[in-house]
């Protein structure tokens, strides 16, 4: 089985959020249970200078009126998985992020970019692929940026040789981005006037890249089954619920996994000291350390954690209104990440007030998020909505006890703390029913209570730590989903 892997960012390649690590590690433990499987990536600098044994094997005329595209294949740094490369100076070379130029303001041409991704992945099931000895049966695509493949597959049949039995699968990890674009930009994509309908591209007046996958494509899955649920409702189908309720029965929910060799607390580098379930009281020294690091008094105080981007998605416009508080209680605060400015300076401002107690990091660091993985007490999560989310597993994985509101994948991965589940072995942190302020305030004083009986609290970080969080079960849906498909 063959399987094309699309994707806007893959870890070790280039990263921006939650996306990369699915796709770095997912084709990894794909690959290691028999599937033949590549990564299709835009040539960016990051991706350009990190790919190994990267060698041309041709070019396409992805769009019409665009520069034929280099076409590269390379390896994985990492997995050695086999990395296909869009080399398209114009597109992809360029200063700032994949998404977003230095000053964080979406680039204009965007949608060139990520239909280009889209109608190369179609492309490559052509008689005009130049991979001569490789073709895909599956094309899985990812988010807004390649989901378009499916709708060039469908059109592209009704006029040149396509490969007639490739199935398509797209993975939807936020329904909040859907790429949607004024409709003069069909004809630029390549796109026929006829697509350009309720039962094709149009959604609402505009050209909508997530909108044509999920009305093409042959698979729909979403990062856990929770979500799943979740965006056939008006609150969370951003205007797509109808749509994605009509293809329910071609919807799947599944949970993510973790690349659990990347994130192990028993073999991590970044780390002062390795720890396991069976030695936690080690991971007191990686929090002292991680105290020191950050200028905060070196003691034994709940040390709250985030990481994660400074978003009102994330529900962290809530901690500010009640850090005063917690801080008057003994609790030091630490934060990593950046996003809305509002909220970067309500946190900055916490800082100053507070310099012993609270520490912000604006920005991204990869060492520093598994410092603060393992040496933070209790790991705060309050997302309003969190499709699959990493970061409460990470810290499932690194015995630090997540507090998370009852959505998504949060409430698939989280199992609240109360005397049933410590009974039974199950608890493993704690969740809150609804985003407000009260609900996490409730919540984290409920955890800040049980945190003070150390027997206790020990069970609660090795149920997580004794969880299986690979992705060997995951990669095995997927494995039996591109089964069906094909049987199809």
């Amino acid at each position: 089985m063959n399987v094309l892997f699309v994707t806007s960012e893959a870890y070790p390649l280039i990263k921006t959020g939650g996306l990369a690590d699915v796709s770095g590690a997912l084709p990894s433990a794909l690959q290691a249970m028999g599937i033949d499987i590549r990564i299709l990536i835009p040539g960016y600098p990051a991706v350009l200078s990190n790919i190994l044994d990267t060698q041309r094997i041709g070019s396409l005329q992805a769009l019409p009126n665009q520069a034929m595209v280099e076409i590269l294949l390379g390896n994985m740094p990492d997995s050695h998985v086999p990395v296909i490369v869009i080399r398209c100076p114009e597109l992809y070379e360029r200063d700032g992020g994949p998404y977003v130029d230095t000053q964080g303001h979406e680039w204009l041409d965007n949608p060139a970019r990520f239909a280009t991704l889209s109608r190369v992945a179609a492309l490559l099931t052509s008689i005009e692929t130049p991979l001569k000895d490789w073709a895909p049966d599956i094309i899985h695509c990812n988010d807004w940026q390649s989901a378009l493949t499916p709708a060039y597959l469908h059109f592209m049949g009704l006029t040149r040789s396509i490969k007639p039995q490739v199935k398509t699968m797209l993975t939807l990890h936020n329904m909040a981005f859907q790429g949607n674009y004024a409709p003069g930009w069909l004809h630029g994509l390549g796109l026929p006037d006829e697509s350009y309908q309720v039962n094709g591209v149009e959604f609402y007046g505009q050209l909508s890249f997530l909108k044509a996958g999920i009305f093409f494509a042959n698979k729909l899955t979403t990062v856990s089954p929770t979500y799943a649920q979740e965006i056939q409702t008006d609150n969370f189908g951003f205007g797509m619920q109808g749509l994605l309720s009509d293809r329910n029965k071609d919807l799947v929910g599944i949970l993510n996994g973790l690349d659990i060799e990347e994130w192990n607390p028993a073999t991590d580098p970044h780390i002062a000291r390795t720890y396991d379930a069976e030695h936690i009281s080690h991971k007191l020294e990686v929090k002292q350390g991680l105290q020191q690091e950050l200028g905060l008094e070196v003691s034994d105080a709940p040390l709250l954690g985030v990481v994660s981007r400074l978003t009102h998605q994330k529900g962290l416009d809530l901690l500010p209104k009640i850090a005063p508080s917690l801080i008057a209680q003994g609790c030091q605060i630490a934060v990593l990440g950046s996003g809305e400015p509002y909220l970067e300076s309500q946190f900055k401002a916490l800082a100053a007030q507070y310099p012993q107690q609270v520490s912000v990091t604006i920005g991204y660091n990869e060492p520093l998020s598994h410092r603060m993985m393992a040496g933070v007490d209790l790991f705060i999560m309050p997302s309003r909505f969190e499709p699959c989310g990493l970061n409460q597993m990470y810290g499932l994985r690194y015995g630090t006890p997540p507090v998370v509101n009852h959505t998504g994948g949060l409430a698939d991965s989280v199992t609240n703390t109360k005397a049933s589940t410590l009974a039974d072995h199950t608890a493993n942190g704690f969740v809150m029913q609804s985003p407000t302020v009260e609900h996490l305030q409730n919540t984290i004083q409920k955890a800040l209570t049980y945190y003070q009986d150390k027997a206790t609290w020990q069970q609660i970080q090795r149920n997580g730590m004794k969880l299986n969080l690979g992705w060997s079960k995951s990669a095995q849906q997927y494995i039996d989903l591109y089964r069906d498909m094909l049987k199809k």
